[in-house]
């Protein structure tokens, strides 16, 4: 046999068609590892963690940053609040500064004022409420000694130096030391914050044209939709809270004034801006009301003002809120709730207060993400923000 010729098969020897054999890269892929069900559930969980992973940097970075993201993200609720007076006045022939110098005086005027009248009817009234609440304790003192309790005065001596020698610890003077401390931070966020309401309502657009310059075409068209989106949903659930909290606010005042509760515009104060908090804010300014009343007029009194609170959330959650903020908020009461745990978590009240618009305002924009994606029908243009 001539040297590389191809050998003849043994005799006997049946070789399969090369048709029926399988290709290489498909045994390949047969014995990777990954190509199995559980070799692509191995990839999701890692990608999966590699997101949560992201996400959990995210937040660390902001907490840490905690001192600028709070007052950015206060002044974009704000100033998707009263852009519209801006463009209000703009309309009206008035100059961009002008405008702008005029919505954000009279915005914190407005603001000043109220926490002025708030400060002095605590000043005026303080001594009322110490004397009622040190009779409600003498009460109090009383029924558990002579009550059903059995309490003893020796038991409630030894309760009460207990709370004098916490309140004068260490602990608690470096706790003061802190509040302190996170004054002076609050004074300097306020500033931050009045600074950039400012910028973005004098340069709003341009602001967001700067963003979301780098983008193609389509996917700033995509961005402009969403901007507006996201702007209509925070000003709209901004404004028609404020307005559902200043009735609330109204209703249970005049029924403190009524009573003759002491602090009623401080509690009125307290009624608005908890209404900003869904779901437990109304009721726990109510519920604050209510101990006041309890305290200073008796039993009697805090009944009726507890009456008057659960009407108002009746009132709000079955008229005024589907009528005035309508379906601007289009949120599961269960999704509000872990929005505001979620928020409560990471910044406390103020966590609380920013947890839910930040969850619609970024529902809306996904919603209109998914809306104009590639393959949908485009809905048509409108201005940008």
């Amino acid at each position: 046999m001539p040297a590389g010729a191809a050998r003849p098969a043994e005799a006997g020897a049946v070789l399969p068609p090369s048709s029926s054999l399988p290709p290489t890269g498909a045994r390949q892929h047969r014995q990777s590892p990954w190509a199995d069900s559980l070799g692509r559930t191995a990839v999701r969980s890692a990608q999966v963690l590699l997101i949560l992973a992201l996400l959990t940097c995210a937040v660390v970075g902001l907490r840490a940053l905690k001192l600028l993201v709070i007052p950015v993200l206060i002044a974009i609720v704000l100033a998707a609040a009263l852009s519209p007076v801006v463009r209000f006045l703009r309309r009206k022939g008035w100059p961009k500064m002008l405008a702008t110098w005029t919505t954000l005086v009279a915005g914190l005027g407005g603001l000043g004022v109220v926490l002025w009248l708030v400060g002095r009817e605590i000043r005026d009234e303080s001594d009322q409420l110490v004397e009622g609440a040190t009779s409600g304790l003498d009460e109090l003192q009383r029924y558990l000694t002579e009550g059903p309790l059995g309490i003893t005065d020796e038991q409630l001596t030894s309760a009460r130096e207990s709370v004098t020698e916490f309140l004068t610890s260490e602990q608690v003077q470096g706790g003061a030391v802190a509040g302190a401390t996170a004054a002076i931070e609050v004074i300097a966020g306020l500033l931050l914050g009045v600074v950039v309401l400012f910028f973005l309502l004098k340069d709003g657009r341009p602001i967001f044209e700067f963003l979301v310059r780098p983008l193609d075409a389509p996917t700033q068209r995509r961005a402009w939709r969403m901007g507006r989106k996201s702007v209509d949903v925070l000003g709209g659930y901004v404004r028609g809270t404020a307005v559902v909290a200043f009735v609330d606010a109204v209703v249970i005042g005049i029924a403190l004034v009524i009573l003759g509760v002491p602090l009623a515009l401080p509690l009125a104060t307290i009624v608005f801006l908890g209404a900003f908090i869904p779901l437990v804010g109304a009721t726990i300014a109510g519920a604050l009301a209510a101990l006041i009343a309890l305290v200073a007029n008796g039993p009697v009194a805090a009944l009726i003002v507890v009456a008057v609170v659960v009407g108002v959330n009746q009132l709000e959650g079955d008229l005024l809120a589907p009528v005035v903020i309508g379906r601007t908020l289009s949120l599961h009461p269960l999704v509000i709730l872990f929005a505001l745990t979620a928020g409560t978590i990471l910044s406390g009240i103020v966590g609380a207060l920013l947890a839910v618009p930040i969850t619609a305002v970024v529902w809306a924009a996904a919603k209109e993400w998914w809306a104009t994606s590639p393959g949908r029908a485009e809905t048509p243009a409108t201005d940008p923000p």
